[in-house]
C-alpha cells in the first residue's frame, strides 16, 4: 500500500506547484467521510469546497452516472442530448421558483465555475457596454476573465494587464454601488454571500437594491451563485432565501457550478429575459460543456435534494453547526445560512485551527487568518455534527496552545 508520504513525494515531482504540498492524500469516501492513504478517517466538513452536495458514493448519483455512461458518454455540441435539455429546463424552473410572472431562461453549460463566469463576462459585452461593477472581497475564478472580476490583488497582480473595465466597490454597501453604476455599466456582479472571503453576508436589502440600481441604469444584475447555489444556503438559490433578501430578486444572469453535479465537473450560465438571447451562433462555445454524463449527474443531484428534503435539512443542520461552534467563547461571530458556515475567531489562528481539526479527524478551511469556513454535504448526518461539536473545544485548545497563546 502506498503511503501518504510516498504519494506526496510523487505529487511534488509530477504536478505544478500551484497548490503547495497536499494536506493529505485521500483514497476513498463514503457519505461525509473520507480516508487517506495511511488509513486515517475524516469527517469532511468542507465538502470539496461546497461541491460534494450529497457526500461521496450517493447511490442515486452513482447510478445516474453509470447508466448514462453506458448509454451515451460524450457528444459534441453539434448535437444535443436529452439530459442536457432536461437539465436546462429544470434549472430554468428552479430560477422561476414561486414567482408569479414568467421568467424566460436560457442556459449555457460549462465545465467549471470560472468557465461559467467567463461565459457571463462575454455575455455582458453583448450589451454594447464594457464596464463591470464588482465588489471588494470577491472571488470569481482564476482564468483571465474571471480573475479580472476578482478583487484580491495577490491573485491579480502577477497576471496584469487583465481584461478591463472593472470597478470594485465595498461589498454590501448600496451607496457605493449607486455611486459607481452609470449608463456605461454593462452589469453589476455580486455574490449573494461571499464564500472565499470567509462567508460574508450582506444586508438583506442589498440584492434588491442592486437590482434596482442596475435596471435604472439599463445594466444587468449578475449573481455569482457558484458557491451559494443548489441548496447550499437552504434554498435552491441564495437570492431566493428570505433570510438573505427582504424582497424578491430576479437576476439577469446567474452562474452556477460546485454542488450542481455533486463532484462531476459542470458549470452553468443562466440568463433571463433578454439577456438569454444576447449570444448568437459562434459567439461562444465549448467541447465538454453540457456533456450528457455531467448533465445526468446534475439531474440526479437535483432529484436527491428534492426527494430527501435536503433544503430543509441543510437549514436545520446549518443552524445547529453554527450554534455548536459559537458555544465556545473563542468564536466571536458565526455567519452564513444553511450549510455555508463562517466562523470568526477571537485570534487570527484559522490555519492552526484547521490543522488541529484535521489531526482530530475533521476537514475545515481557513478562508482568512481569522475566519474558518465550512461547507459540508447537504445531507450531513446528526452523528457527524455531534462528533464535531464534542471535539470542537479541544480543537481550539490545541490550536491556541500550538500558537503559544493562552486562553
Amino acid at each position: 500500500m502506498t503511503t501518504n508520504a510516498a504519494w506526496t513525494e510523487r505529487y511534488t515531482g509530477a504536478l505544478m506547484n500551484t497548490f503547495g504540498p497536499p494536506k493529505t492524500v485521500l483514497v476513498r469516501g463514503e457519505g461525509a467521510h473520507v480516508w487517506d492513504a495511511d488509513g486515517r478517517e475524516y469527517v469532511d466538513l468542507l465538502g470539496g469546497i461546497a461541491v460534494n452536495a450529497l457526500g461521496h458514493g450517493h447511490p442515486r448519483l452513482v447510478a445516474a452516472v453509470t447508466e448514462q455512461l453506458q448509454t451515451l458518454g460524450h457528444i459534441s455540441n453539434f448535437f444535443a442530448s436529452g439530459p442536457q435539455i432536461t437539465l436546462a429546463e429544470r434549472l430554468g424552473g428552479l430560477l422561476q421558483a414561486e414567482r408569479i410572472e414568467p421568467v424566460e431562461t436560457r442556459v449555457f453549460f460549462t465545465n467549471s465555475g470560472a468557465e461559467a463566469n467567463e461565459a457571463a463576462f462575454k455575455l455582458t459585452r453583448r450589451t454594447g457596454r464594457t464596464k463591470i461593477v464588482a465588489t471588494e472581497g470577491s472571488f470569481h475564478g482564476r482564468t483571465m476573465g474571471a480573475l479580472a472580476l476578482t478583487s484580491k490583488l495577490a491573485y491579480r497582480e502577477p497576471f496584469e494587464p487583465l481584461p478591463g473595465d472593472v470597478v470594485f466597490v465595498p461589498y454590501g454597501d448600496a451607496a457605493a454601488l449607486e455611486a459607481a453604476v452609470d449608463r456605461d455599466t454593462a452589469a453589476i456582479l455580486v455574490e449573494p454571500v461571499q464564500g472565499e472571503a470567509g462567508v460574508i453576508v450582506p444586508p438583506r436589502d442589498y440584492l434588491p437594491t442592486a437590482q434596482r440600481i442596475a435596471h435604472e441604469n439599463g445594466a444587468l444584475l449578475w449573481l455569482d451563485e457558484i458557491q451559494t447555489g443548489v441548496g447550499r444556503t437552504g434554498t435552491w438559490f441564495a437570492h431566493q432565501n428570505p433570510a438573505l433578501v427582504d424582497a424578491p430578486v430576479t437576476p439577469d444572469i446567474v452562474t452556477l457550478a460546485k454542488g450542481l453535479a455533486g463532484g462531476i465537473p459542470i458549470g452553468a450560465c443562466l440568463a433571463t429575459h433578454g439577456a438569454g438571447k444576447l449570444f448568437d451562433p459562434g459567439n461562444h462555445g465549448t467541447t465538454f460543456g453540457g456533456n450528457p454524463v455531467a448533465a445526468a449527474a446534475a439531474l440526479a443531484v437535483l432529484d436527491a435534494i428534492a426527494e430527501e428534503d435536503l433544503l430543509a435539512h441543510a437549514s436545520a443542520q446549518g443552524a445547529r453547526l453554527r450554534a455548536a461552534a459559537a458555544a465556545d467563547s473563542r468564536v466571536v461571530e458565526t455567519r452564513g445560512e444553511g450549510l455555508l458556515v463562517g466562523l470568526t475567531l477571537a485570534e487570527p489562528r484559522a490555519a492552526e485551527v484547521v490543522t488541529a481539526a484535521q489531526d482530530a479527524g475533521f476537514l475545515l478551511n481557513a478562508a482568512t487568518p481569522e475566519r474558518v469556513r465550512m461547507a459540508p454535504p447537504l445531507n450531513l448526518a446528526d452523528a457527524d455534527l455531534d462528533a464535531f461539536a464534542a471535539a470542537w473545544p479541544a480543537i481550539l485548545d490545541h490550536a491556541i496552545d500550538s500558537a503559544g497563546v493562552t486562553s
